[in-house]
């Protein structure tokens, strides 16, 4: 088994709550294979590494317990949880039943302030894809996802969604580094803009259908390049 890393990859903000800060970090850690699965958390090192108490590792280890991306085997060992195909499944099944709805929303009322907030955003993508910055690509490609959320103004279900995409946005993260996905992302996200500037409401569902829908088909062969990452209760 891989061992935690003892430096955190920021300082915390010490005018804030410790816990939420470790939360954060540790939860991008996971999501970005920066911490792969099955590696151990040493409680005592994540202290050191973030200059704070016992209690704010305790609970930001039992937020992510309840997310499903740690394993707490109590007076024995804490782990980051394997990548599980049937919570993944369920994840995307939910964002995508959300966003096709929203994008149907969206299209029915087209708006330019929209559509130019979005095309900007597809513009720092294409730059973040041309510097192979894969973890700042990520990061543009959630906020453009965020701002649909916000534009259909159902910020809290972006919250609850995110709440439960720890499993599929790890196998994101796996596929993101292959040849043109950063490409292929960016010319979904001109179909989906594209469509909602049209009004055309089929096309923009359709759009985020094919979208969201790439990288959980290709989880067999994740799951066979990388055996390890996955549950070893995934079927398929």
């Amino acid at each position: 088994m891989k061992t935690s890393a003892q430096s955190p990859i920021r300082r915390l903000d010490r005018s804030r709550h410790a816990a939420p800060q470790v939360l954060d970090d540790l939860r991008r850690k996971i999501i970005s294979l920066e911490l792969l699965p099955r590696t151990v958390l040493s409680r005592l090192d994540l202290q050191a590494a973030y200059g704070v108490s016992s209690t704010p590792v305790r609970d930001a280890l039992i937020k992510l317990q309840e997310e499903g991306l740690v394993e707490i085997y109590p007076q024995h060992a804490t782990l980051v949880a394997p990548i599980d195909l049937a919570q993944a499944r369920q994840a995307h099944f939910m964002r995508r039943s959300i966003e096709i709805e929203i994008a149907r929303h969206l299209a029915q009322l087209p708006d330019q302030s929209l559509i130019a907030t979005l095309s900007r955003q597809i513009d720092e993508q294409t730059m973040l894809a041309q510097l192979q910055s894969v973890e700042r690509f990520a990061e543009a490609d959630l906020v453009f996802h965020w701002t649909l959320y916000e534009a259909a103004q159902v910020p809290d279900l972006w919250t609850q969604v995110r709440r439960f995409s720890g499993h599929i946005d790890r196998i994101r993260h796996l596929d993101l580094p292959a040849e043109g996905k950063m490409q292929r992302i960016i010319a979904d996200h001109k179909a989906i803009v594209a469509a909602l500037e049209q009004g055309q409401v089929e096309a923009a569902e359709a759009a985020v259908r094919d979208h969201l829908s790439r990288s959980i088909a290709l989880t067999g062969a994740m799951k066979a390049k990388n055996p390890d990452y996955f549950s070893d209760q995934d079927a398929g």
